[in-house]
């Protein structure tokens, strides 16, 4: 199987290169990639692979090989762009002004889509059933994973394990990472709104000053990680906006914070939860004050399930060379990828993107990020085996 994909990846890549121009060209932001999605629906349909709609925008594909209930497996890859203005000169420019395929989300569909037509052309070659997912909404909470599984996106057929990849700005093109266990972190949105009393400012005994308050509280919240968490637990705490005020000479009447946090143990993340809730609400009925205190659960953790792992780094290396294999880093963005991880064995891996020599090294979520786009024969070429070899747990 693995010369048999390789070939058909090299053959075939040109046409998913065109078809990821397609999509950077197209971006939609999250739950509204109605054009993306009837896109891919056209693309399977010429393959001939069968597929339905969830969630509004999401597709699922099936692909039956030999024996289809021997094994099922599923491949995912998120579908939604960001609201960033493109400042790429590239032919494919986005023609959507102000949105942009910047996280790569269109190369992660490109290379599922080539895994797709190779495993329907290989079909009868393995075995078992693989499952493809294009998701949508990875960008913008609830994480369009959620309502997929909402909408039993994991049952019928049931996969025993699930593969996704990411583009790697910091990886030279030709390599790929994997990393067991904690991968990123889970991304919860604070939103906090101090009432004070507001006054002349020449007058604070007269006032209940919710800067005052607020700017003690953005101190006391550090204690939330700097005094409870394991320092051996990558933790984060980040208040990231804060708004009151208008003018010199007038105490406002409420403050409102905005922040993030993460962390990578889903036991540990829901305590931090009620610390915040606690000390923010004793420190500012203490200093008396008001609060109202949302807090936003979002994404759950990324775990890699280690012996899935094992299997997917030995089929990496099979498939790449064991020296073009590497170890990713641990990092405390989130994926929403995590929502599926935290049900069934997942396996969530990095694609090289990056190529000094033609100055392609910008970041994700950067106005000037582009691909080397010989990745994507990797790309689709390495799902596509993970798809048909992989034994599963």
């Amino acid at each position: 199987m693995r010369e048999t994909i390789r070939k058909l990846a090299k053959e075939l890549a040109p046409e998913f290169i065109t078809i990821r121009h397609h999509l950077h060209a197209h971006p939609e932001l999250s739950y509204k990639e109605f054009e993306t999605s009837a896109y891919i629906r056209a693309q399977l349909d010429a393959m001939g692979i069968p597929f339905e709609i969830k969630a509004t925008t999401g597709v699922i594909g099936l692909i039956e090989g030999n024996n289809p209930s021997s094994r099922v497996v599923a491949l995912r890859a998120d579908i939604d762009a960001l609201p960033i203005l493109e400042e790429n000169t590239v032919a494919y420019k986005s023609k959507n002004e102000g949105i942009m395929h910047a996280c790569g989300h269109d190369v992660h569909t490109s290379c599922l889509l080539g895994a797709a037509k190779i495993l329907q052309l290989t079909r009868d070659q393995w075995d078992g059933t693989v499952k493809l997912i294009f998701q949508p909404g990875e960008e913008k909470n609830p994480g369009g994973a959620s309502l997929l599984i909402k909408e039993d996106v994991l049952l019928n057929p049931a996969p025993s394990a699930i593969f996704g990849l990411h583009v790697h700005p910091g990886l030279p093109v030709g390599k790929l990472s994997f990393r067991p266990g904690k991968v990123m972190a889970s991304a919860d949105e604070l939103y906090l709104t101090i009432k004070g009393k507001g006054g002349h400012a020449a007058a604070p005994h007269l006032c209940i000053d919710p800067i005052l308050i607020a700017s003690h509280l953005v101190i006391a919240l550090q204690q939330v990680i700097s005094r409870n968490n394991n320092p051996f637990n990558p933790s984060v705490l980040s208040i990231t906006a804060f708004n009151g005020g208008t003018t010199t000479n007038v105490v406002p009447n409420e403050v409102k914070l905005k922040g993030t946090f993460r962390a990578m143990d889903e036991e540990w993340r829901f305590r931090a939860h009620d610390l915040i809730r606690t000390i923010s609400t004793d420190l500012v009925r203490s200093m008396g004050g008001e609060l109202d205190l949302l807090i936003d659960v979002g994404y759950p953790s990324v775990y890699n399930n280690e012996a899935l792992h094992e299997i997917a780094l030995a089929r990496a290396s099979e498939y790449m060379g064991p020296e073009n294999v590497g170890e990713t880093e641990k990092r405390m963005g989130a994926e929403d990828f995590g929502y599926y991880s935290q049900l069934i064995p997942g396996c969530f891996y990095r694609l090289g993107v990056m190529n000094e020599a033609q100055g392609i090294t910008s970041g994700v979520h950067t106005p000037t990020f582009n691909i080397d786009e010989s990745a994507i024969e990797i790309g689709m070429g390495m799902m596509a085996f993970l798809g048909s070899t992989a034994k599963l747990l």
